[in-house]
């Protein structure tokens, strides 16, 4: 079955040969993708409109780090939570709840777990934690307003269903970005 076959041999490979570099160029490698991650992220804010297409892809560079590096993926992560604080404040509620969390779970669920599906629902869970305590905890609308602040089964069911999507979506195109980018960084 699809869901069932590993997926991570090949990181796990990729994880021991990057930890064999010295700590600088991973540092370099950690700050340029928290560059990457900021800038993304901050395009929803700074361009309202074409932004919020780019927004999303914010996820990638933190997911990548993560996948190469769990401690560089930590550095990463909070690096672009520092740099959205000075770029576009209002982003820094998001991005630690749904974008970066989802890319450091996945990127961290490579080490931990061999199987898609496992690596699919650890990153379902956080995106759904993430989205469920803005809505639920801190009231913050971040489905829009058509999404109600009091809690019910149908709404975290939708949440649910859409973070295990999206979850996997990212899941494949992690698989295809580390191919490529593979070849550039070991």
């Amino acid at each position: 079955m699809y869901f069932l076959k590993p997926v991570s041999d090949g990181v796990r490979l990729s994880q021991i040969v990057f930890n064999k570099h010295k700590k600088t160029p991973k540092l370099i490698l950690g700050a340029i993708f928290s560059c990457i991650a900021a800038i993304l992220q901050a395009a929803g804010g700074l361009f309202p409109v074409v932004g919020f297409f780019f927004s999303p892809l914010a996820t990638a560079p933190i997911l990548l780090c993560s996948m190469f590096s769990i401690p560089f993926g930590i550095m990463s992560y909070f690096l672009t939570m520092m740099m959205l604080f000075i770029l576009q404040p209002t982003e820094l509620i998001v991005f630690p709840f749904t974008t970066g969390l989802l890319g450091l779970g996945i990127g961290a669920s490579f080490t931990f777990y061999r199987i898609r599906l496992s690596i699919i629902a650890a990153g379902a869970i956080l995106l759904m934690s993430g989205i469920m305590s803005l809505i639920y905890i801190l009231h913050f609308p971040v489905l829009g307003p058509a999404v109600p602040v009091s809690f019910s089964f149908r709404t975290t069911g939708i949440i649910f269903l859409f973070a295990f999507l999206y979850s996997w979506l990212w899941v494949e195109m992690a698989l295809i970005l580390h191919i490529r980018l593979k070849r550039l960084i070991i």
